[in-house]
């Protein structure tokens, strides 16, 4: 055998010890709580056999409290690149059977070269967060880490996408890095995020709570909004993952892929003449309008179970990929609160940093009343929504489906804001309110005066109605572009989109705006 050979052989050998990870016992306790290992994580997401690692060899350099001696494969993250979908994507999988895929500071420096790689390449970045936290034998050093992963993650903001999936505890300062990403996948049962654990609280605070119940995948996704997806498993996680990098560019110099799946850009549908109920206060379920406008009714939804009296989903029309905003008149009457309005004000922002052109499915009474919405900052975090909505670039169409009225009429991307082309259903209602405060408000001494007051009231709603409650005056303004059949909207809205898709404006030159807190 040569020297060469020799050498080839050694080199194997020391892979194949570190493809062990933590050894057979860790990995098949691990497997046995329903999850793959770091590297099963990277082969199932990855197409098959593009996945290239970097850094196996990495290694500690901590020497304190017997460290020295303690060998961790690959320091406890795998790290590298590969295609999905034929496209290029870097990652990294925190690998949990390695001391617990605690991060010291060779670990951050294996995350912070992927992240690096992937700002210059123009590629996304997918993180598998499955960690026991900082690597306390560490000290300062897992601080720092921390911090520099930290930076990169707010410098690749805007550059490319970044996608965290939670696969199991992340505790602590490593929950930032996730909360950081544009989107979060948590994996139900298996997959917890909180600063601090169940028994740290019970011991400050005297609260018994469970991990799932604390910091659980649906927790985050119904409770508190950190987390966008709850998946049934880890392979369930990793393809939505993919299913999420489909409608998306790269990076924010390319527009995102067009995908042609044979749905007739002409296509009529005339389902929605007969979907909106008579009543204008009976509620229907605004999905059935997206099923039927976007190709093949399929729609990709961010935040499913958190604020539901707003929709924000990714679909495609002839192809191209868009943002949907849609009020939600089956919850809340669809109004406007203060997650709703967070919820679509990162959605929004996140479309206009990757060139996804918006589309605005408008039914709203307004925003929602009350002292908790009040107190809990309904102005500051609605006018996120004003702002966010003329800041955004790209290409903005406007549907107004049914009532439009007051402040919601202006935040849900009306004309003033910047819609470049807005349309509206014949049952449009656009008013300052509802016919009926309206009439209670100015007509109040006409009805109190009224030998049948409540026959007089009844009159004057119908008068207002008939003077307001429709999309005519709007439309006899300018602020409509367009009165249309529902059942053409599909073939109107690709109509616009194809001649928008050349628009290019630029906002005035400042360092950045100061968004509402």
């Amino acid at each position: 055998m040569s020297s060469l050979d020799e050498k080839i052989r050694e080199l194997a050998e020391r892979k194949a010890k570190i493809r062990k990870m933590g050894g057979d016992k860790a990995v098949a306790r691990h497997k046995g709580k329903g999850k793959l290992s770091a590297r099963e994580r990277l082969d199932c997401f990855f197409d098959t056999d593009t996945f290239h690692e970097i850094d196996m060899f990495v290694s500690h350099r901590c020497a304190n409290f017997n460290m020295a001696d303690t060998d961790i494969a690959s320091d406890g993250v795998v790290t590298g690149y590969g295609k999905v979908d034929g496209r290029p994507v870097f990652a990294f999988a925190q690998d949990f059977t390695s001391r617990a895929g605690s991060l010291g500071e060779m670990h951050a420096k294996k995350i912070c070269k992927v992240m690096d790689l992937a700002i210059k390449a123009g590629a996304p970045l997918v993180g598998m967060n499955d960690s026991g936290g900082a690597r306390i034998q560490e000290g300062v050093d897992a601080l720092y880490g921390y911090g520099e992963i930290f930076y990169r993650n707010a410098m690749a903001s805007g550059v490319i996408p970044q996608i965290s999936a939670i696969m199991g505890p992340t505790a602590g300062g490593a929950v930032y890095s996730p909360a950081m990403t544009d989107w979060i996948f948590m994996v139900k049962n298996t997959s917890h995020m909180f600063i601090t654990g169940p028994n740290v609280i019970k011991a400050v605070t005297g609260e018994e709570i469970s991990f799932e119940n604390l910091g659980g995948a649906m927790t985050h996704n119904e409770k508190s909004g950190v987390a966008h997806f709850a998946c049934e498993s880890d392979d369930h996680a990793l393809e939505r993952v993919r299913t999420l990098l489909s409608y998306l560019p790269s990076n924010n110099m390319e527009d995102p892929p067009v995908v042609l799946k044979g749905d007739d850009p002409a296509r009529i549908s005339k389902k929605l003449n007969s979907l909106m109920p008579d009543d204008p206060n009976q509620s229907y379920d605004m999905k059935e309008v997206i099923r039927e406008i976007v190709d093949n009714g399929e729609f990709f939804e961010p935040h499913e179970f958190f604020a539901p009296n707003i929709i924000v989903a990714f679909a495609r029309l002839n192809g191209r990929s868009i943002g949907i905003i849609a009020n939600q008149p089956a919850v809340m009457a669809g109004c406007l609160d203060i997650n709703a309005s967070d919820k679509a004000t990162r959605f929004i922002r996140f479309c206009d940093a990757f060139n996804i052109p918006l589309l605005t499915l408008a039914d709203v009474p307004g925003y929602m009343p009350g002292s908790d919405q009040e107190w809990g900052g309904i102005i500051r975090h609605g006018a996120k929504l004003l702002w966010c909505y003329s800041e955004a670039t790209v290409p903005k169409l406007l549907v107004i489906i049914r009532k439009d009225y007051g402040g919601a009429y202006i935040a849900m991307s009306s004309k003033h804001l910047g819609a470049d082309m807005a349309f509206a259903w014949p049952c449009a209602e656009i008013a300052v309110m509802g016919a009926a405060g309206a009439a209670n408000i100015i007509h109040r001494k006409d009805i109190e005066a009224a030998d049948d007051p409540e026959t007089r009231r009844k009159e004057k709603i119908d008068e207002y109605r008939h003077l307001f409650s429709n999309p005519y005056v709007a439309a006899s303004r300018g602020y409509i572009d367009d009165v249309i059949v529902p059942a053409e909207t599909r073939p109107r809205l690709i109509d616009a989109l194809e001649l928008l898709c050349t628009k290019r404006m630029s906002l005035p030159p400042k360092k950045h705006g100061n968004i509402p807190a």
